[in-house]
C-alpha cells in the first residue's frame, strides 16, 4: 500500500508525521510523494489562527482532487471541528489528537505493540517535506491558559515522553543519516514536570548531549518562563545550536497580563540577557500578535517599541485571529481588521531591520552550513540551500551536490531573508 503525508502548521505537528510515516513503513507499507499514487493519505491540521485552518481544509481537498484514495484527517483542526472534517470530500475517518498515536495501528487493525519495538533508522519524507532535519516530539498538551491560544483545548493537558524513549528515536534518527535533531512540543519547557519524580528540559537535553553523537540539537519555541541561568549553562557544549525562539507575543505588559502570559516586558528582557550572554551571537526569534483585543494606541507604541530594543534576529507576525471558545474571543474592545493589518505591518518592518542587523554583524564569519535543499545545476555548479546553527538561511553554488553535508562557510553578502556564503576549502 502506498501512503501519501501531508501537514500544516508547526514543527511539532511535523514531527507526528514523521512518526506517522515510520510506523506505516515498519508495517511494510511505502510512503510517496504524491496523493495522486497514494491508496491512503494521511493530512495531520492546524487551528492556531484561522487561516491555518482554512490551509486545513485546502489540504484535504487538494488530496481529495488528486485521485480515489481514502483521506484520514487528524491534527487540531479536525479535532476541533470534526463533523466539518469528516463533511470533506474524501474523509473517511477523523483521528482525534487523543487517538492519534494509535492511528496507524487502528487502520490497519494491528496491536499497538507491534510499534512498541526498537523504532527503525529514520527516513526523510520524500518530496516537498524531504528534510535533512528530524523533528522529535518530547511533549504534547499544554497546563498553561493564554488567552488567545486554541491549541490547549485542541491537545489537552501536558504531558512528556520519558528520556529512554526520546533517546531511542534520537538513535533511530542517527541512525537513517540525521545530521540535526530539533526537540518539539506544545509547550517544550514544560518537559518533565510531569513525572512522578520531576525533571527539567535541562535533564533531557543532557542525556540526549551524553547519549548520541548527533552532531546539531535544536530546540523548538519555548515559552520566556521556563528557563533559568543554570539552563544557559547548556551551551557550553557547541553542538546545541545558538538559536533560541521565544514567543513574545506583545511587549506591552498590560496586554501580557490581558493575554494570561506568564511574564513580563522585563522578564523577558532578562532571560534575553541570559541567552546572549552564554552565546554572544545567539539568535533569538520571536512570535508576536498585532491587535490584541483591547489594545490601545499607547500599549501597542510601548509594544513596538520593546521589540525593536530586543534587537530580534527574526520572527513570525500574526494578526489577532478570534478563536471560537477561547477567553480572547469573548474579550471586549475588539479592533478592526484593518488596524491589525497596519500593527502586524509596523511589527514586521520592525522584525526585518533588526533581522538585517544581525545577518550584517554575521558578514565575513565563517559557520558551518548542514546543507538541505538543491534547486538546480548550472554554468556555476549545484545551488545550495541550508542552515547554520543560528538558523540563518544560507546558498552557495558548489561543484557537488551536498545534501546533508557539513560545509564551512564565509559569509559574503545579504539575501532579502538569508545570506551568501562562499565555500572554504
Amino acid at each position: 500500500m502506498k501512503v501519501y503525508l501531508d501537514s500544516i502548521g508547526c514543527r511539532l505537528n511535523q514531527s507526528e508525521i514523521e512518526k506517522i510515516a515510520s510506523q506505516f513503513r515498519l508495517a511494510g507499507h511505502d510512503i510517496t510523494d504524491s496523493a495522486g499514487d497514494a491508496d491512503v493519505v494521511v493530512v495531520n491540521t492546524c487551528a492556531v489562527t484561522s487561516q491555518a485552518a482554512s490551509d486545513s481544509r485546502q489540504k484535504i481537498r487538494q488530496a481529495a482532487r488528486a485521485g480515489g484514495a481514502e483521506v484520514l484527517v487528524t491534527g487540531c483542526w479536525s479535532t476541533l471541528e470534526p463533523q466539518a472534517a469528516l463533511a470533506l470530500p474524501g474523509v473517511k475517518r477523523v483521528i482525534a489528537n487523543a487517538e492519534k498515536d494509535r492511528l496507524v495501528s487502528d487502520y490497519l487493525n494491528l496491536p499497538g505493540a507491534v510499534f512498541d519495538l526498537e523504532p527503525l533508522a529514520r527516513e526523510p519524507l520524500p518530496g516537498l517535506h524531504l528534510r535533512t532535519r528530524a523533528f522529535l516530539k518530547v511533549q504534547d498538551g499544554c497546563d498553561n491558559h493564554c488567552t488567545f491560544c486554541i491549541t490547549r483545548i485542541a491537545r489537552g493537558e501536558g504531558r512528556s515522553i520519558p528520556i529512554k524513549q526520546v533517546i531511542a528515536e534520537a538513535i533511530a534518527a542517527q541512525n537513517g543519516g540525521v545530521n540535526e535533531v530539533v526537540l518539539s512540543g506544545v509547550h517544550l519547557g514544560s518537559w518533565g514536570c510531569d513525572f512522578e519524580q520531576p525533571l527539567h528540559l535541562y535533564d533531557l537535553i543532557k542525556a540526549i548531549l551524553a547519549e548520541t553523537d548527533i552532531p546539531r540539537l535544536r530546540l523548538s519555541s519555548l515559552e520566556p518562563w521556563d528557563l533559568d541561568e543554570t539552563f544557559f549553562s547548556l551551551w557550553e557544549n557547541p553542538r546545541l545550536c545558538r538559536h533560541l525562539h521565544l514567543p513574545l507575543q506583545s511587549g506591552s505588559a498590560s496586554t501580557l497580563r490581558r493575554m494570561a502570559r506568564k511574564t513580563t516586558p522585563e522578564g523577558f528582557a532578562g532571560l534575553v540577557q541570559l541567552a546572549r550572554q552564554a552565546s554572544t551571537d545567539m539568535a533569538i526569534t520571536t512570535d508576536l500578535i498585532a491587535g490584541f483585543p483591547g489594545e490601545t494606541e499607547d500599549e501597542f507604541s510601548e509594544s513596538l517599541q520593546f521589540v525593536e530594543r530586543m534587537d530580534f534576529a527574526g520572527g513570525h507576525v500574526f494578526s489577532y485571529s478570534e478563536r471560537p471558545g477561547t477567553p480572547a474571543a469573548r474579550l471586549p474592545g475588539g479592533l478592526a481588521h484593518k488596524v491589525r493589518k497596519h500593527r502586524g505591518a509596523a511589527l514586521r518592518d520592525v522584525l526585518a531591520c533588526s533581522a538585517r542587523r544581525f545577518r550584517e554583524r554575521m558578514l565575513g564569519t565563517e559557520v558551518t552550513v548542514l546543507w538541505e535543499a538543491t534547486d538546480s545545476i548550472g554554468p556555476q555548479g549545484w545551488h545550495l540551500h541550508g542552515l547554520t546553527d543560528h538558523y540563518l538561511k544560507v546558498s552557495t553554488y558548489a561543484p557537488q551536490r551536498l545534501w546533508n553535508k557539513f560545509s564551512r562557510v564565509r559569509l559574503i553578502d545579504l539575501t532579502d531573508d538569508g545570506m551568501i556564503g562562499t565555500l572554504i576549502e
